[in-house]
């Protein structure tokens, strides 16, 4: 089940600021046990007592891949030292968080660092650097994560390597991390590489389903009679008259269903990312297209938009079809799923007009390969057949009336319109007809950067095409400085634009209110939208690398500096996570699977690199009262903590399930997961 989260949804939060608060009785935590060394084991912890956790998905097995080599396995893991598991760039900030907890799951566990901690090397245990540590604002309470902490700064190392930070009072250690100019290409390629593993129709064998050693392999799924390649009219079930190849494309999230209207972003975001910077999109990310000579990324693209063409047919005169999914609820694995697939036979404004962006866009990136030349002249004529039907027909917010399961793909009129404008502007870009930049200078005001104060954080192809149009040398002088002053004023006056040092112990400051169902999207988008100030340099020089040191903390949050202290990407072990996601709600990955559920106790557990929804304060919140969750205690957590490790389904006496609300991917998640990575790897516009 998926939901889309376009629409800004904000609740009274239920976590009490506790900026004052004392969290009550404390004891120190005693450190994990490092690989082979058993709990009670003397290994030189210095511990007064055991902090017992509350939280109610705590790994019970190691990771499947042990951390690395070296002579620092031997030292006690302490997971409140926390960094970026994956490293860090050498010209880039380095800093350590040093956490004592507070509030919320771990709030009776605690942490007092050194006065002076080390960065050391994990092979030989040297001493590389050694430095104070800098109470945090003060030794005040985080009111979104319930800790309070101090910082350790080590940016003067630059040399590459693999490294730690070693508590000498506690002789503790944080997780291994790399110094180097590559060490974020390897979540790039995975959390890439899940576009193909949720590729729709289609076997995932090796060797291209396997990451180094492990394969997550699947059969061919919904390929049998009356499924996507002859799907049939939801409203003519027992019409074989009615069927259509609707095959191809990505599953939308956890739920197998395929929508063109929830589409529209994923894909938006993705042909931004490429554009942004197409030297980290390599061909060799490991898909049956690498080594073809065209990046991946347009490979997997190009997948999505095989789908895409055949949502609309061509007796619908440019309409396109919003929907493929199942009526009932799924049981079983997709590749031994034999339910019946159908789609709305109508043609909806909303879906038309998502693909003529789409469409439009695609035509402008795929046009620079000589093998997509033809694909592209293509893709041009599908989106302006799509923007002329969209323009001549009636406008509708309900076409789906959700006997296709699972999640109500129409979108508002008024997100319709605004989707309109992202179209023209692409259609402009692509082939600078006048109509469309005259339908641009009339409504380019309608969209959401204009009305509110998010910018690209909620429908980031809003803002990401008004600035292509501002780089256009053929853009409207008039229209294209209303831009550029309008994020510019944005960027010097609103909160999360620029580090500010006390607004968040985890240096990646996002506003408490966007904690809702699929929080991780908007994180992500968040930091892009700073690094639209150093991408299209809209800042004095002196001020760029504030705008930067944003992005890379909310990129950092992602990579386990973050309250939970866990990567979230599912199941990066051997890739640079030594702590990360170990379940997530998926038709594929499900609970109870022994193959798949969990990566700690399952065979292999979910494929690595999928970004979840991520911490939700209103979760559960529209369960009736005797549905167990309701009263669930991730309620009353701190914002970023309202979140847990599980993928349990329907289960009313539970008070941790529904956690599609927390756990599942989507397909938007990870774009805009993608797209912040991206501009980390071989990125020449990143300040150094």
């Amino acid at each position: 089940m998926t939901r889309s989260i376009g629409i800004l949804c904000i609740l009274p939060l239920t976590a009490c600021d506790c900026s004052g608060s004392t969290g009550g009785h404390k004891v120190k935590v005693t450190p994990d046990p490092p690989t082979g060394v058993s709990a009670g084991a003397d290994s030189g912890a210095q511990a007064s007592g055991t902090g017992t956790s509350t939280y109610p998905a705590k790994p019970t097995a190691p990771p499947p891949v042990p951390p690395p080599p070296g002579q620092a396995l031997d030292l006690q893991l302490q997971r409140y030292i926390v960094v970026d598991q994956f490293g860090y760039l050498p010209n880039m900030k380095k800093v350590a968080v040093l956490v004592d907890p507070v509030n919320g799951w771990n709030g009776d566990e605690a942490y007092q660092p050194s006065e002076q901690l080390e960065l050391r090397a994990w092979a030989d245990k040297r001493l590389v650097f050694s430095g104070p540590i800098s109470m945090w604002n003060g030794g005040k309470v985080d009111r979104a994560s319930g800790d309070r902490g101090w910082w350790f700064d080590f940016t003067s190392v630059k040399t590459p390597g693999l490294y730690y930070i070693y508590d000498p009072a506690g002789f503790t250690r944080s997780h291994p991390f790399e110094i180097g100019p590559e060490v974020y290409r390897s979540p790039l390629v995975a959390a890439t590489k899940m576009f193909y593993f949720n590729r729709a129709n289609t076997a995932k064998q090796p060797p291209y389903s396997c990451v180094k050693e492990r394969c997550w392999s699947l059969g061919v799924d919904y390929m049998g009679p009356g499924q996507d390649k002859e799907a049939r009219s939801v409203t003519e079930r027992n019409n074989p008259k009615t069927a259509r190849d609707l095959r191809g494309g990505w599953w939308d999230a956890g739920d197998t269903n395929k929508y063109v209207t929830f589409a529209h972003e994923a894909v938006q975001v993705l042909l931004t990312a490429y554009g942004e910077n197409p030297a980290a999109f390599t061909d060799d990310f490991g898909i049956p297209e690498s080594g073809n000579g065209i990046p991946d990324l347009i490979d997997e693209l190009k997948i999505e938009f095989d789908w895409l063409k055949r949502m609309q047919p061509d007796d619908l005169d440019g309409g396109v079809l919003i929907k493929v999914g199942a009526v009932d609820a799924e049981t079983t694995v997709p590749d031994v799923s034999k339910v019946p697939r159908f789609y709305y036979p109508k043609p909806c404004s909303s879906s038309t007009i998502a693909a003529a962006g789409m469409f439009a866009h695609a035509a402008r990136m795929f046009g620079a390969f000589q093998p997509l030349a033809q694909y592209a002249a293509e893709l041009e004529q599908r989106a302006r057949k799509a923007f002329d039907y969209y323009n001549a027909h009636d406008k509708s917010d309900a076409c789906d009336d959700q006997t296709i399961k699972s999640g109500d793909a129409d979108q508002p009129l008024d997100v319709q319109a605004q989707a309109a404008v992202v179209a023209a502007i692409y259609l402009f870009l692509q082939t600078g007809d006048g109509k469309y930049g005259d339908y641009v200078k009339q409504n380019y005001t309608r969209v959401r950067p204009f009305h509110d104060d998010r910018w690209s954080a909620y429908y980031p192809s809003q803002g990401d095409a008004l600035l292509a149009y501002a780089a256009s040398p053929n853009a409207d002088a008039g229209v294209k400085q209303a831009i550029i002053d309008r994020k510019r004023s944005e960027a010097q006056r609103l909160d999360y634009y620029k580090l500010s040092p006390a607004r968040d112990l985890y240096r990646a400051y996002v506003r408490e209110d966007s904690y809702h169902w699929g929080s991780n999207q908007i994180r992500a988008a968040y930091g892009s939208t700073n690094f639209d100030i150093v991408q299209y340099k809209l800042a004095a020089p002196g001020e760029l690398h504030s705008y930067q040191e944003q992005a890379e903390g909310i990129l950092h949050w992602f990579h386990g500096v973050n309250p939970m202290q866990v990567v979230y990407l599912t199941n990066m072990y051997g890739l640079g996570g030594d702590e990360c996601v170990d379940e997530i709600f998926h038709a594929w990955f499900r609970d109870q699977e022994r193959t798949w559920d969990n990566a700690r106790t399952s065979r292999l557990g979910p494929a690595p690199g999928y970004v979840p929804g991520g911490p939700n304060t209103q979760y559960c919140g529209g369960a009736p009262a005797d549905h167990a969750c309701s009263k669930s205690p991730l309620r009353s957590q701190p914002p970023a903590k309202a979140y847990v490790d599980s993928n349990e389904g329907w289960a009313p006496q539970s008070s941790f399930d529904k956690t599609w609300e927390l756990s599942e991917p989507a397909i938007y998640y990870q774009a805009n997961y993608v797209r912040l990575v991206s501009k980390f790897v071989r990125n020449s516009s990143r300040l150094q």
